[in-house]
């Protein structure tokens, strides 16, 4: 058996202070802490609601009641709709133009090619977002279900598409965004003219004061972006509090959202796009970039050398779209719900966003 040295008293009390006095500093002087790096924002992680207040961009040379164009737009309103014309003036004295607008009006999303577009939508974010909206919303969603035929999915891709679930609803107020584009941005004045009229009414219509309500460069507003037009027709109250939300309440967009695709038209069951396999030169006939027909039964896109690479019906009538991927064309067949989708937004990329996001929460039809 080995036998270890004996320690003498000094060493004992000397190791003894010692301990005390590590711990003693231990206990009241922690060392300062090294700073962690920040780590890289999840980017899985789910889209969420923000309750602070959004940033707004507001006009940097408000007041405009004194150009000769809204001195018209004033005398209209007057006379068509008996608006008072010094709260008019009011208005278009804190009202202005942005310059911003009319360069994102230059550089739209739907300009890029699909392979560019799906990336900006076809996220994990936008997806798992998606995922918890319907977790989150799943009665008014299934009312609007039951009311319109329109389901889950489709109205979640559109609201996630649109504002990210209300994260991204606009920071614009738009007054300005319409006058922008009402006034200084000739090649469709007229349009957004006619929007910036129908917002009045609404604000009228809703009790809401004109300089409040935000929205996008091009003036659509809240969860769904509906054009002040398109509220006014189809915006809906998804939970029978006698108001039409679509800012902040998720039951008033997603009813809103449903109203619209259903009357647009919107087949309850139907699918929308499958991706399709080419063979020959004869499809060039009717293939399109832009806008894609249903006008074809299957037969005949088969004569054509175009085949579903999914079962679909026989009975449906389909069109035959090309998208530009990053190893070349992409063929879709779409189907009358797609054109359907092509109401909301006239892009057919995004279109096919919706019909993607679609596919990847209820797998391919």
């Amino acid at each position: 058996m080995n036998h270890l040295p004996m320690k003498s008293p000094h060493s004992i009390l000397l190791a003894s202070l010692l301990y005390v006095l590590l711990a003693s500093c231990s206990s009241q002087q922690p060392p300062t802490p090294i700073e962690p790096v920040a780590p890289e924002k999840d980017k899985s992680k789910p889209e969420a609601a923000t309750t602070q207040e959004p940033e707004v961009l507001l006009p940097p040379n408000p007041g405009i009641a004194g150009r000769p164009m809204v001195k018209d737009f004033i005398d209209d309103l007057v006379e068509k709709h008996g608006f008072n014309r010094q709260s008019l003036v009011r208005t278009f004295d804190e009202a202005g133009t942005i310059p911003k607008i009319l360069d994102a009006m230059a550089k739209p999303y739907e300009a890029k090619p699909w392979y560019a577009y799906r990336k900006l939508f076809l996220t994990e974010k936008r997806i798992g977002g998606g995922q918890r909206f319907m977790d989150d919303n799943t009665e008014a969603l299934r009312r609007a279900k039951s009311r319109y035929g329109v389901p889950k999915e489709m109205i979640t891709a559109i609201i996630g598409i649109e504002s990210a679930y209300g994260v991204k609803p606009g920071k614009y107020r738009v007054i300005d965004s319409l006058s922008t584009l009402a006034f200084d941005y000739p090649r469709r004045a007229a349009f957004f003219r006619s929007e910036l009229e129908q917002f009045f009414l609404l604000c009228r219509e809703e009790g809401e004061d004109v300089l409040n309500p935000l929205g996008s460069y091009a003036g659509a507003m809240g969860m769904p972006q509906f054009m002040p037009s398109s509220f006014r027709k189809l915006a809906a109250d998804g939970d029978g509090d006698g108001r039409r939300d679509i800012w902040k309440n998720p039951s008033d967009a997603i009813a809103s959202v449903a109203n619209y695709f259903d009357k647009n038209g919107w087949e309850s069951g139907a699918p929308i796009a499958v991706p399709a396999r080419v063979q020959g030169s004869a499809f060039q006939g009717i293939v399109s970039t832009k806008s894609p027909k249903a006008t074809h039964t299957l037969k005949e896109l088969e004569a054509l050398g175009v085949m579903p690479r999914e079962p679909v019906s026989g009975a449906l009538k389909a069109g035959l779209l090309e998208l530009q991927g990053e190893d070349g064309p992409e063929y879709w067949i779409t189907f009358h719900n797609f054109t359907v989708i092509m109401r909301y937004n006239h892009s057919p990329l995004y279109a096919m966003a919706a019909n993607e996001l679609i596919r990847i929460w209820t797998g391919p039809r």
